[in-house]
């Protein structure tokens, strides 16, 4: 482990797969495009700390989430205010939801799906299963929902967990709190209307059908240890980050390629030793076009890249230090941590045209 260095740590040229990398700290409120070599060829800045990162689109625009004041008393993964960036910094879309958190994505028809926060029904709060007693936010829990909305901000589809689902099917962790259930933090729109849906508090992954609203695909493995990320790949396997927490093995982080077909672990990376690759929450993955997989080490604020046969031939760690505020409260220490990170091809159309690293000449 080399954590007390920041920047580019290592770089093999001949392995890694050349772009550009699209760094934001979730302790500031700027977003960077860094090159293969550290150095920094373009920026965003925001009038808020992300909620809780940021990509780009095939337009060049960034879609970027800022964590407002208002909404649920809920810290973990709060958003709020949603914007799309074009190059250069010009508002050219925004929405608003004070209850939104952790993702959002732009769905291949346009619209934008992302996941919500709302208190519970009295009725189905009290079939929630699992977490610490009496750990409720002042006697509430509060459950996701996932909204679709078209460029116009009208809502096309939405889902509850409470109202859809089957509340003691999905038991949370003991030694989790109740404020949540079951604290949803990624959701990945399939080109049918699908999504795909990470839940953190339940060790769950599932595919919401669009039509009936039923869970089509479910899978739970408590050696995940909580999973972030969960994206479909090009081959219809699953790509997603398990955090490696809550398990009944010492804790350490692996990225897992899973067939959702025959439920085998087809591929995954774990550090060597294992607790060398380690974050409890946040974090995330990204299969390259080469095949290596890219790794976001979120709460080290380290990105690193993997081949299929787990030798690193790229890490950066992200040089970007800062207190973290929630609702107006400074709280102490400091840190980088990074909720995702994704690298762009050189001539994909989200980057084509609009940098050059100086190193090519």
């Amino acid at each position: 482990m080399r954590h007390r260095d920041t920047g580019i740590l290592l770089n093999n040229e001949d392995k890694a797969t050349f772009g550009y990398n699209l760094i934001v700290p979730l302790v500031g409120k700027e977003a960077y495009i860094v090159g293969m070599r550290g150095e920094v060829l373009h920026q965003w800045n925001f009038p808020l700390t992300p909620g809780n990162y940021a990509y780009l689109l095939p337009t060049g625009n960034l879609l970027w989430s800022g964590r407002t004041t208002e909404g649920p008393p809920l810290r973990r993964g709060k958003g709020g205010l949603m914007r799309e960036y074009d190059w250069d910094g010009n508002v050219v879309w925004e929405y608003e939801d004070h209850a939104q958190h952790h993702d959002f994505r732009r769905c291949p028809n346009g619209n934008t799906i992302y996941i919500g926060w709302e208190p519970l029904p009295d009725e189905a709060a009290k079939r929630v299963i699992g977490g610490i007693a009496g750990s409720e936010h002042e006697g509430v829990i509060y459950g996701d929902y996932i909204r679709e909305v078209n460029p116009a901000g009208e809502t096309v589809w939405e889902w509850h967990f409470h109202l859809d689902e089957d509340i003691e099917a999905h038991p949370l962790i003991e030694v989790c709190d109740r404020e949540e259930f079951a604290h949803a933090n990624a959701c990945f729109p399939l080109e049918n209307g699908d999504v795909l849906v990470s839940f953190r508090r339940t060790h769950t992954l599932a595919i919401i059908d669009r039509a009936t609203k039923k869970f089509r695909w479910m899978k739970k493995d408590v050696m995940w240890g909580t999973t972030h990320d969960v994206q479909m790949l090009p081959n219809g396997n699953l790509l997603f980050f398990a955090n490696g927490i809550y398990t009944p093995l010492n804790p350490f982080s692996r990225v897992i390629e899973l067939n959702p077909e025959t439920g085998e672990e087809v591929w995954d990376y774990r550090g060597q030793p294992t607790w060398s690759f380690f974050s409890p929450n946040i974090s995330g993955a990204q299969r390259l076009s080469s095949g290596n997989t890219l790794i976001c080490e979120g709460q080290m604020g380290r990105v690193f890249e993997v081949t299929p046969e787990q030798e690193i031939v790229w890490e950066y760690v992200s040089p970007y230090f800062g207190g973290y505020n929630w609702f107006g409260l400074e709280r102490g220490g400091s840190g980088n941590s990074l909720f995702r990170c994704y690298r762009y091809a050189p001539d994909s159309p989200e980057i084509a045209g609009r940098v050059k690293s100086p190193y090519l000449g």
